[in-house]
């Protein structure tokens, strides 16, 4: 059996891994009592005895979890932002290249990455990296998620009774200093030049994500249009059961993409909207921010690490 530790299990991400983890076979969950949670000796124990820890902990509490682990044995997830630009670990997208999932089944330290970066790097790096879309692009990302994404203390002030005004609001932008935690891991791993701007907001709905990136295809080069973007998109995504890039002639019927429709699956869709006249195109990756955002990722790395796939 593989003993598997969640340090932080009592938040949304850990609660969700370990529920998405509750039917694989031969794994063995082990715990911290709830006294225990906060002694550092009981948690470095813990640390030290199983084979895949998970770590579900704000930034610094990641990297003093790190700290304690004393052994080259260990193999450790992080969903924090600590690590997701350092080149000594690996980061979790298995979709990011062909390749990359047979990095994560090697690496000992995997990065998972932010729900906002995933969808974001899904569309813009294979873009980048065929030619399409020059790396000094000015890129845009507009992207809205569901209430869940901003833990526990935002899940309570949306769900607090009585409601009070503040919490009747539907809809609110944020990262309006347009210095998102997340545009370091966007802007590395989608190879790009200049710093994207990135604006996030959150919708009066638990969870479901859209992140969305509009293109001036005028600008580029000739040639570039709506179908040559989905093809690329397809053929980079072609063998991956998990992200899936739906075609233009389908995308004609929709009159609106739902933010929840991923929801509870480990699975993301890209979808090409485009107007040749106006010369304008549309990319959107729909996920569930706590899925293929984040736990779902989790264990998806948990399996390819563990050879469990």
């Amino acid at each position: 059996m593989v003993k598997i530790f969640i340090d932080g299990e009592a938040g949304t991400t850990g609660l969700q891994i370990r529920d998405r983890l509750k039917d694989i076979k031969d794994i063995e969950m082990i715990h911290l009592k709830g006294d225990q949670r906060k002694d550092i000796s009981a948690r470095e124990e813990m640390l030290n005895i199983a084979d895949l820890v998970i770590l579900c902990l704000p930034e610094d509490a990641s990297k003093e979890a790190v700290g304690l682990i004393h052994n080259s044995r260990t193999k450790i997830i992080d969903a924090s932002i600590a690590y997701r630009v350092n080149p000594d670990w690996v980061y979790g997208f298995p979709e990011y290249n062909l390749g990359q999932s047979a990095i994560i089944e090697k690496a000992k330290r995997v990065s998972n990455p932010g729900c906002y970066a995933c969808a974001s790097i899904a569309i813009i790096h294979p873009l980048v990296t065929s030619g399409l879309l020059p790396k000094d692009y000015p890129i845009t990302i507009n992207a809205v998620s569901g209430y869940s994404g901003g833990g526990t203390s935002l899940i309570k002030s949306f769900e607090a009774k009585p409601k009070t005004a503040p919490n009747k609001v539907p809809f609110y932008l944020y990262g309006l200093d347009l210095n998102h935690k997340h545009i370091p891991e966007i802007k590395k791993y989608s190879r790009l030049q200049n710093t994207p701007i990135f604006i996030p907001s959150v919708g009066r709905f638990y969870s479901g994500m859209l992140v969305s990136v509009p293109l001036q295809i005028a600008a580029l080069e000739d040639g570039i249009n709506g179908k040559k973007i989905y093809e690329t998109l397809s053929d980079h995504y072609l063998s991956q059961p998990f992200v899936k890039v739906v075609g233009e002639q389908n995308n004609q019927e929709i009159g609106k993409l739902m933010p929840e429709d991923l929801n509870n699956t480990n699975f993301m869709k890209i979808y090409v909207f485009s107007n040749q006249k106006n010369g304008q195109a549309l990319i959107c990756a729909q996920l569930d921010n706590l899925g293929k955002g984040a736990s779902g990722q989790a264990v998806q790395n948990l399996k390819l690490m563990l050879n469990n796939v």
